[in-house]
């Protein structure tokens, strides 16, 4: 089984292309950090990882316009890892995803640089809770 799950930040905008029959595409790279071993004084190092990904059609084309650079996601797909020679003469390898769903975790009034915040509470419904499907219980009444 090839399957890799990811949660990182965009490094750039993704690019939306189409192919000559007719499918979308898009590419963008997702840095991922991970913890490294401890130095000598205790602290803890953090490395960075690059993953190049391609969504397909739909995906794609929801990637293309709802992510931007600076913001979270989480992509699960399969890898592939290439290896090809630099403009400086040196082989160098990349990790591809191809992705078969990207979860958007930042929102789209997000910033750049602003880390995934959870959502503020939400103002009262104007609904009542037996017309939302909930009926009203006395903490009292529960058995735990």
């Amino acid at each position: 089984m090839n399957r890799l799950t990811i949660i990182g930040n965009l490094t750039h905008d993704p690019e939306l292309r189409t192919t000559p029959s007719g499918d979308s595409v898009c590419s963008f790279s997702v840095a991922v950090n991970r913890r490294g071993r401890r130095d000598a004084q205790g602290n803890q190092n953090e490395q960075t990882d690059f993953f190049r990904v391609s969504a397909w059609r739909q995906l794609g084309e929801n990637c293309a316009k709802y992510l931007a650079k600076g913001r979270k996601v989480a992509v699960v797909g399969s890898v592939s890892v290439r290896t090809y020679q630099a403009a400086d003469g040196t082989t160098r390898a990349t990790m591809e995803v191809n992705a078969t769903d990207v979860e958007f975790l930042s929102s789209r009034n997000d910033s750049e640089a602003s880390a995934y915040s959870a959502p503020a509470a939400a103002a009262p419904s104007a609904v009542p809770q037996a017309a939302a499907g909930f009926t009203a219980v006395e903490t009292d009444e529960l058995p735990f």
